[in-house]
């Protein structure tokens, strides 16, 4: 089972339309996919109509922006209904406010001696109610300031850097519960990548635990190799399902390409075997 589980479409911040995604995920031998744009779920049925034309299997999937401890934490939805409403209502609340923090961004930007990324950046969203730091980095990466979408991340739009603009997003909570009120299983997303003390992540995974949460990635494009051992061993401390996935958004731009992850250990439980 090559299963690749977090992706990305131009419904969000990807590079490539829902169904050219789907086709890229065939031809690199991805036999269960899901695309899982952030906040959004309007890819959903080209996604899916493609993925099954191609003879793939198909997990419908959001991933939903959350605020946890003052930081953004990222909470993906597997098997949801594209179509339930308290999950099409909530992700339009967690995508209101994407416009202004992007203005406020580009104004800070602009005061660093970098103006028109905010133009730049609308100019590369697909879809102008998700732009996002990513449509940013590439900017930056077009117009010559940084080498990779990666460096302008460092330099600029990570935490804490000086064209990073705070955005209050949904409570994991809601996050959790609009998921399972569609039918899905939520996933805490590429955990290795949020800046917490150990203290904090076992305070995250607990809360997880009691709103219902039972998998977290653990292989994936956003971890190193050391992290898949680190999370891996997470998953069997505190009993968590694992999950898979490329978190591709374009081509080149992060360390694997869609289903080119290694498999999961084998003595974890995958999150899909629910499914099959």
């Amino acid at each position: 089972m090559n299963a690749d589980l977090h992706c990305h479409s131009t419904v969000s911040d990807g590079q490539f339309a829902p169904a050219d995604v789907a086709r890229r995920a065939h031809a690199h031998g991805v036999t269960l996919w899901a695309l899982t744009d952030h906040d959004e779920v309007g890819g959903q049925v080209e996604a899916r109509d493609t993925a099954r034309e191609l003879g793939m299997g198909y997990l419908c999937g959001v991933e939903i922006s959350v605020t946890w401890a003052a930081r953004t934490v990222h909470i993906v939805g597997l098997n949801v209904d594209p179509s339930c409403q308290a999950l099409i209502d909530g992700l339009e609340r967690t995508r209101s406010g994407r416009a202004a923090r992007a203005e406020a961004m580009g104004e800070q930007l602009d005061a660093l001696g970098i103006p028109g990324t905010y133009e730049g950046a609308l100019k590369l969203a697909s879809n102008a109610d998700m732009i996002s730091r990513t449509h940013f980095a590439r900017c930056l990466v077009e117009n010559g300031h940084c080498k990779s979408t990666q460096d302008a991340f460092d330099r600029y739009l990570a935490d804490g850097k000086p064209g990073y603009v705070a955005h209050r997003w949904s409570k994991l909570a809601d996050a959790v519960k609009w998921i399972q009120t569609a039918g899905g299983e939520a996933v805490v997303a590429h955990p290795g990548r949020y800046d917490y003390t150990p203290l904090e992540f076992d305070a995250l995974f607990g809360e997880f635990i009691d709103l219902g949460g039972k998998a977290i990635e653990v292989v994936t494009g956003s971890h190193t190799p050391d992290q898949y051992r680190e999370y891996a061993d997470v998953a069997r401390r505190f009993g968590f399902e694992a999950s898979r996935g490329s978190d591709f958004h374009a081509a080149g731009e992060g360390r694997v390409e869609l289903g080119g992850l290694p498999p999961l250990p084998s003595d974890l439980k995958p999150v899909w075997e629910r499914w099959l």
